[in-house]
C-alpha cells in the first residue's frame, strides 16, 4: 500500500433545503466493523429524524463501498453521497446524511442534488490526513546518549510516541515505513553502533498532505 487520503476525525455540518433539515456526520473509519458501529451511533442520536442515508468506503482500495436510501426514493441518496467519496478519492470514509422532512418534497432530482451536495460541502470543510505505512520501534541507548537522540528526532520526520527510564532509556517511535531503514541506519552510525534498535509493529498512521 503506497497511502490513502481520509478524513481524520468527525465532522459535523448542518443546511435547510425547502424546509428539511440536513445534518451531515462524516468520520474516519478502517473496516465495515468500524464504519457500521459510526453509522449505528450517528443514526441513533438522530433516531427522530425522517432519513439517516449513509455511504461509506472502508478499506484503502475501495473495495466493498455500501450505501443506503434508509426509505429514501431508490438511488437517491446514498449513491449520490458514495459517488461524492469516491470523486473525491478518500478511502475509510464514512459519511451520514441525516434529513428531517420540512413538508416539501424534493423530487428525485433535488434529492440527489440535496443529499450529494451536503456530503460534497462537508467533505470540502472536513480535516483531512494522508495515510501511510508506517515503522515502530524501540530504541534503547544510555542516558549518555539521551540527547543526541532527542535532536535526533525533533531534526526529523519521526513521532516520539513514548519513553522508558530504567537502567539504560527506551524511545518508542514511530517513522514513515520508506524512511525507516534510512532512519534507523543514520541514528545506529551517529551513536557508533551504541544504541538498540527493535522493531514492534508495522501500522497505518496519518500524516498532513
Amino acid at each position: 500500500m503506497t497511502g490513502y487520503l481520509s478524513v481524520s476525525g468527525e465532522h459535523v455540518t448542518e443546511k435547510v433545503i425547502e424546509r428539511s433539515r440536513f445534518i451531515t456526520t462524516s468520520a474516519h473509519a478502517e473496516g465495515e466493523e468500524e464504519a457500521r458501529a459510526f453509522i449505528a451511533r450517528v443514526s441513533g442520536k438522530f433516531k427522530d429524524a425522517t432519513h439517516n442515508c449513509y455511504a461509506f468506503i472502508a478499506d484503502a482500495f475501495g473495495n466493498s463501498p455500501r450505501f443506503s436510501d434508509d426509505g429514501e426514493p431508490g438511488g437517491t441518496a446514498g449513491m449520490p453521497i458514495l459517488d461524492v467519496i469516491k470523486n473525491k478519492k478518500l478511502y475509510c470514509t464514512a459519511v451520514v446524511v441525516t434529513r428531517y422532512f420540512g413538508g416539501i418534497k424534493l423530487g428525485a432530482g433535488g434529492l440527489v442534488r440535496a443529499y450529494s451536495g451536503c456530503a460534497a460541502e462537508n467533505l470540502d470543510g472536513a480535516d483531512k490526513l494522508m495515510y501511510l505505512p508506517c515503522e515502530e520501534s524501540a530504541y534503547t541507548v544510555d542516558y549518555g546518549s539521551v540527547d543526541i537522540l532527542n535532536r535526533y528526532f525533533s531534526q526529523n520526520d519521526c513521532e516520539v510516541k513514548d519513553v522508558e527510564y530504567s537502567s539504560d532509556v527506551t524511545f518508542t517511535v514511530a517513522v514513515k515505513k520508506e524512511l525507516a531503514e534510512k532512519f534507523n541506519a543514520a541514528i545506529f552510525d551517529r551513536l557508533n553502533g551504541r544504541i538498540g534498535i527493535e522493531k514492534l509493529r508495522e501500522f497505518v498512521c496519518g500524516f498532513k498532505p
